[in-house]
């Protein structure tokens, strides 16, 4: 904008260099007028930077009355568009509205030296074309102030879709790393608890070891399958049988490892969404797993209570207990994740001689 109002202030100038040559009109009028071009480019530039309104109506009350000498001694087409272009140039000061009206309401005074018609003809030209100038100026103002602000919109989203591109890595990674522990972790302690099992039936019942390690090769061959199904897509939805069938085969792996583990089913069984049902199947099974690893217990029950409003899982054993350390492992954090996410609650009770307790409750 700036520069456009530079060109026409040149370009006003000229056209009143041009008439003073060929009418021989006094030279004050080039002296003036070179002096009005060189504040209304670069002076005006330098206060516009100061963004202070004291320089503003200070450039402002010094080219107004410059520009009346002018028209007097020139009332040519260069002299009004110096007029216009200070319209302009006090809109784009930003002066306080009023004060911009009034230099708008000043300049037809211009013409008071003319009679009353044509004085009037020309005071009301004169007015339309500074009011004119008035208003794409302060519309192209708008819109520069639109666009920036629009930039800045823009800007604020790409910073939002950073956050949410690195929230959402976080929670993937986090969920990768559950399902790898919930998942693959207790496939391999099955697998673990089934070999030594067989190794310590080897020289008595080589029948009934090989049998323990036909179940480890075969949990061995799921938690392969359930490797590749990972790599080929990670979010592809675990096909989980019904809750109460999945929880059942959990408790015959542990009672196929040496802890016998039955499951209590209580309530009416009803449909649970995807997520809700993984939360609780993988619940029970990180509690059999920490009771074959960690518990020394004889038996174990599962718990599956339907009540009104939500579904509860709890793993129970008679082992050795804890003196709650074990509540900072990896696998439970994984599950109060997957419990808070959910709406739920998760809680680990544990004393020592005599066992442990995991539960899980969401709504359902």
């Amino acid at each position: 904008m700036n520069r456009a109002l530079g060109v026409l202030t040149c370009g006003a100038f000229l056209s009143i260099v041009l008439g003073v040559l060929g009418s021989g009109e006094p030279p004050l009028v080039l002296v003036l007028g070179a002096v009005f071009t060189a504040l209304a480019t670069l002076g005006f530039g330098w206060v516009r930077g100061r963004e202070r309104l004291a320089w503003g109506a200070a450039y402002v009350a010094v080219q107004l009355p410059l520009a009346f000498v002018l028209f007097t001694i020139d009332a040519g087409v260069g002299t009004t568009l110096f007029l216009v272009v200070l319209v302009s140039q006090a809109v784009l000061l930003r002066l306080p509205r009023p004060a911009v009206a009034l230099v708008i309401a000043v300049i037809p005074l211009v013409h008071l030296g003319m009679s009353l018609g044509e004085g009037l003809r020309e005071g009301v030209g004169t007015l339309m074309s500074v009011l004119f100038a008035a208003v794409i100026t302060e519309l192209l103002l708008r819109e520069q102030r639109s666009r920036a602000e629009l930039a800045e919109a823009h800007a604020k989203l790409r910073d939002y879709a950073a956050q949410a591109e690195r929230l959402a890595t976080a929670q993937e990674r986090n969920r990768v790393a559950r399902d790898i522990h919930d998942g693959l972790g207790h496939a391999l302690t099955v697998v673990q608890m089934q070999v030594k099992a067989a190794r310590a039936v080897l020289p008595a019942d080589p029948g009934k070891a090989d049998d323990v390690l036909g179940k480890a090769q075969d949990q061995a061959e799921a938690a392969l399958a359930e490797v590749r199904r990972s790599v080929r897509t990670l979010r592809e939805p675990r096909l989980v049988p019904p809750l109460p069938e999945a929880l059942e085969a959990l408790a015959e792996e542990t009672s196929a490892t040496g802890v016998a583990a039955r499951l209590t089913v209580s309530g009416t069984e009803r449909p649970l969404p995807d997520e809700q049902r993984e939360a609780l199947y993988r619940a029970a099974q990180e509690g059999l797993t920490n009771v074959r690893k960690h518990a020394g217990a004889a038996s174990a029950d599962v718990v599956l209570d339907y009540t009104g409003s939500a579904v509860r899982v709890e793993v129970r054993d008679d082992g050795r207990g804890t003196d709650g350390g074990a509540s900072a492992g990896f696998g439970l954090v994984g599950l109060r994740e997957r419990a808070d996410h959910l709406g739920g609650k998760l809680a680990f009770t544990s004393t020592p001689g005599h066992g442990s307790a995991l539960s899980m409750e969401i709504p359902g």
